[in-house]
């Protein structure tokens, strides 16, 4: 089975991509982020076309921001929309989906930003991340949790650690908010997988942070032991963030038990530009 994640930062623009990806990767099973429709207005843009490819779907969207989806060839039974009990910023948001395909739990969740340490949004965060602590706690044992996570777990998951101080995404509650969700039992699979590599899902739009390869790993798949065993690839599709009209984001891709391309490699094509040495780049936001 071929378990994706991918934030594509607007579904409604990303079909011209969307559709041929899914055509080229043939995944089982598409955990989307970051969607920006309702329910309805997603399976108006996009019913016809997944099921012709033999696709189920459980949305939980919302007109303008956030929003999720898995899509599956695997089968899609007892979907849940959203986390029990999860705080609202100031509403419940549609940031979480679950399901379970090919007998495996599927989570699919767009964490919040946390836009700067101290914000009220910030502290939304770790309270999000506790609730969807508590929701995988009590779930199946054959689970995965994935989706863009707006965590690098560690510093070696970001181009520079000393460009993102002050910044979210790296702090130390977060990244423990991280930490105590994988001790559920889950695993990092990819950096299980490519413990020494340089691997980023996240590059911003501007200052052609693409091209350089300054980027972060925020998008994760988080597999309990009995599916991370059968983990046989785990990869990222940076082909899907080349080109015109990409999301910022890249496609992870993990396949169990077969791996139909063979395990070829931590990102697919690798990036060709030279790591930047340390205290040389910026972000683009910075002063």
């Amino acid at each position: 089975m071929r378990v994706a994640t991918w934030n594509v930062n607007s579904v409604k623009q990303r079909v011209p991509r969307l559709l041929p990806w899914l055509d080229e990767r043939r995944p089982d099973v598409v955990c989307l982020q970051e969607t920006k429709l309702s329910d309805d207005a997603f399976a108006e843009l996009l019913e016809k076309d997944l099921t012709a490819r033999g696709y189920e779907v459980a949305a939980h969207g919302e007109a303008t921001w956030n929003g999720v989806a898995i899509l599956s060839r695997a089968g899609l039974e007892d979907v849940e929309r959203g986390l029990a009990g999860a705080p609202g910023f100031p509403r419940p948001e549609a940031r979480a989906v679950a399901a379970t395909c090919g007998g495996v739990r599927i989570v699919s969740v767009y964490v919040p930003n946390g836009r700067t340490p101290d914000s009220d949004h910030y502290r939304y965060k770790l309270a999000w991340l506790a609730s969807l602590r508590e929701s995988v706690a009590v779930g199946p044992e054959a689970t995965i949790v994935c989706g863009d996570m707006n965590i690098a777990p560690t510093d070696e998951d970001v181009f520079d650690p000393d460009a993102y101080v002050g910044q979210t995404h790296v702090t130390p509650p977060e990244r423990a908010a991280l930490a105590e969700l994988q001790a559920l039992g889950l695993r990092d699979v990819v950096r299980d997988r490519w413990p020494d590599e340089r691997v980023f899902t996240y590059w911003d739009y501007r200052a052609g942070m693409f091209h350089q390869d300054l980027g972060m790993r925020i998008d994760l798949v988080l597999a309990s032991a009995p599916v991370a065993d059968r983990v046989r690839a785990a990869w990222v599709d940076r082909q899907a963030r080349k080109g015109s009209g990409p999301s910022d984001h890249a496609p992870v891709i993990v396949d169990l038990d077969e791996a139909p391309d063979g395990d070829i490699g931590p990102m697919v094509p690798p990036p060709s530009a030279p790591a930047a040495r340390r205290g040389t780049r910026k972000l683009p936001q910075s002063p």
